[in-house]
Order: C-alpha cells, then structure tokens, then sequence
C-alpha cells in the first residue's frame, strides 16, 4: 500500500534531491489517484512530476485554450471528469492533442501565495470521471504545499534543466521569453506578435515551446 498524500507531504524535503523529487512527485500523483501534476504561476511553468503533465501545460500555453487558463475563481477545484464530452466549441484544439496524449480527464486547483492566488496546479489522468470529495481535498493540500515550496525557494532559479523539481523552482520558460526578445528584435515586430509567431511555430512543428525556443536562440530563426 502507497504511502498516504499527508504522509507525503511530511516527507518533503526541500533539499532533496532530484531522484528523490522525482519519486516523491510520482507517488503524490498516485496517492491523488492521478496520472501527473504541474503548477505553474501565472505564465511560468514552474514544477512538474512527469513529461506528460508538462505537455499538456505546454499545449495550453501555446493554443491559448485549457481548464487552468480560464480559471478565475479562488477557491474551488474545476473538474473536467470526460475530456471526451466536451462541447466541441470549448478548447477545441487542446482537448484534441490531450487526447492524442490519451487524456481523459484534468483537474485545476488554484495556488496561493498568500492570499492571492498566484498560479494553478493542474493533475490528469486516463481514465474518465470525477475525483472524491477526500481527493480534491488532499489535491488543496499538495497545491497549498508547493506553495510554501515556491514562496521559500523561489530565489533558487535554474533556467537550464528542463526535469521539473519540487523544493526548488525552476523556471521552464525562460527560453522562450528570451527567444521572443530575439523574434521581436529580428523581425522588428512588437514582443507580442513574436511571442504568437513562436507558439506558432512550435504547434506546426509539433516540437514543445522549450525546443522551439532554443532553436530560435542557436541556430534557426522562423522568418
């Protein structure tokens, strides 16, 4: 039997390191009943536990459409139990690259720094239908937890490892704001238009931002 979310949440250290992040990311995911979970705030990707969660907080990004971007209330969890019941005018092209990924259902808690909600922690899974009441419970918890995780440790930045960790932050997108400032300089256009002709470029190549970003950078610049 897994260890319980409560029992997780004790066992978090900050300075763990990154095989122990990544197995104590694995098991929170589990003990929720989920596939993964990210937490980003505000435009910065900042923490996840598998490359599947990170995708699906890529696409949103990217397509501008998803549960976490249009999440404005404070305080309850958005459930979308069946991916696959959607009207199709809601998210039309995310729900469809979630379910090439075989998403079947997310989960959107808010995260609080304060009393402020800063960003949202997202959790998916393949399977349809809605969580417990005890589970999006304990999902408050983790969010509220990462929470601490971000406030304390968000001096410790790293720009250069695309993993995902907990207890330390790590921001994913800073290629990408840099691969803007370079599309816009280039292409003498305003940092808003270069940052859609790179989200652009990233859905038509069917390549993540990060990648696309760092091409951009080193060697090919999409004209």
């Amino acid at each position: 039997m897994g260890a319980t979310v409560r029992e997780l949440l004790d066992n978090l250290r900050p300075a763990a390191d990154e095989e122990e992040r990544r197995r104590w990311a694995g098991a929170c995911a589990h003990a929720l009943g989920l596939g993964g979970i990210a937490v980003s705030l505000g435009r910065e990707l900042v923490w996840f536990s598998d490359r599947t969660s990170a995708r699906l907080e890529d696409l949103q990004f990217v397509l501008g459409q998803g549960p976490s971007l249009s999440f404005h209330d404070e305080t309850q969890v958005r459930q979308v139990p069946d991916l696959g019941r959607l009207p199709a005018r809601q998210w039309p092209q995310f729900a469809a690259e979630a379910e090439e990924l075989e998403i079947a259902a997310l989960f959107v808690w808010p995260v609080h720094i304060g009393a402020v909600q800063a960003g949202t922690m997202t959790g998916h899974r393949r399977v349809p239908g809605p969580l417990s009441p005890r589970q999006l419970a304990e999902g408050r918890l983790v969010a509220d937890t990462l929470a601490e995780q971000v406030l304390e440790q968000w001096p410790a930045v790293s720009a250069h490892d695309n993993s995902g960790h907990t207890g330390t932050v790590d921001l994913h997108r800073a290629e990408v704001h840099q691969a803007t400032g370079v599309l816009s300089a280039r292409l003498g256009v305003p940092l808003a238009e270069a940052l859609d002709r790179l989200r652009s470029q990233a859905y038509t190549s069917s390549r993540s931002l990060a990648e696309t970003a760092r091409s951009v950078i080193h060697r090919d610049l999409p004209r």
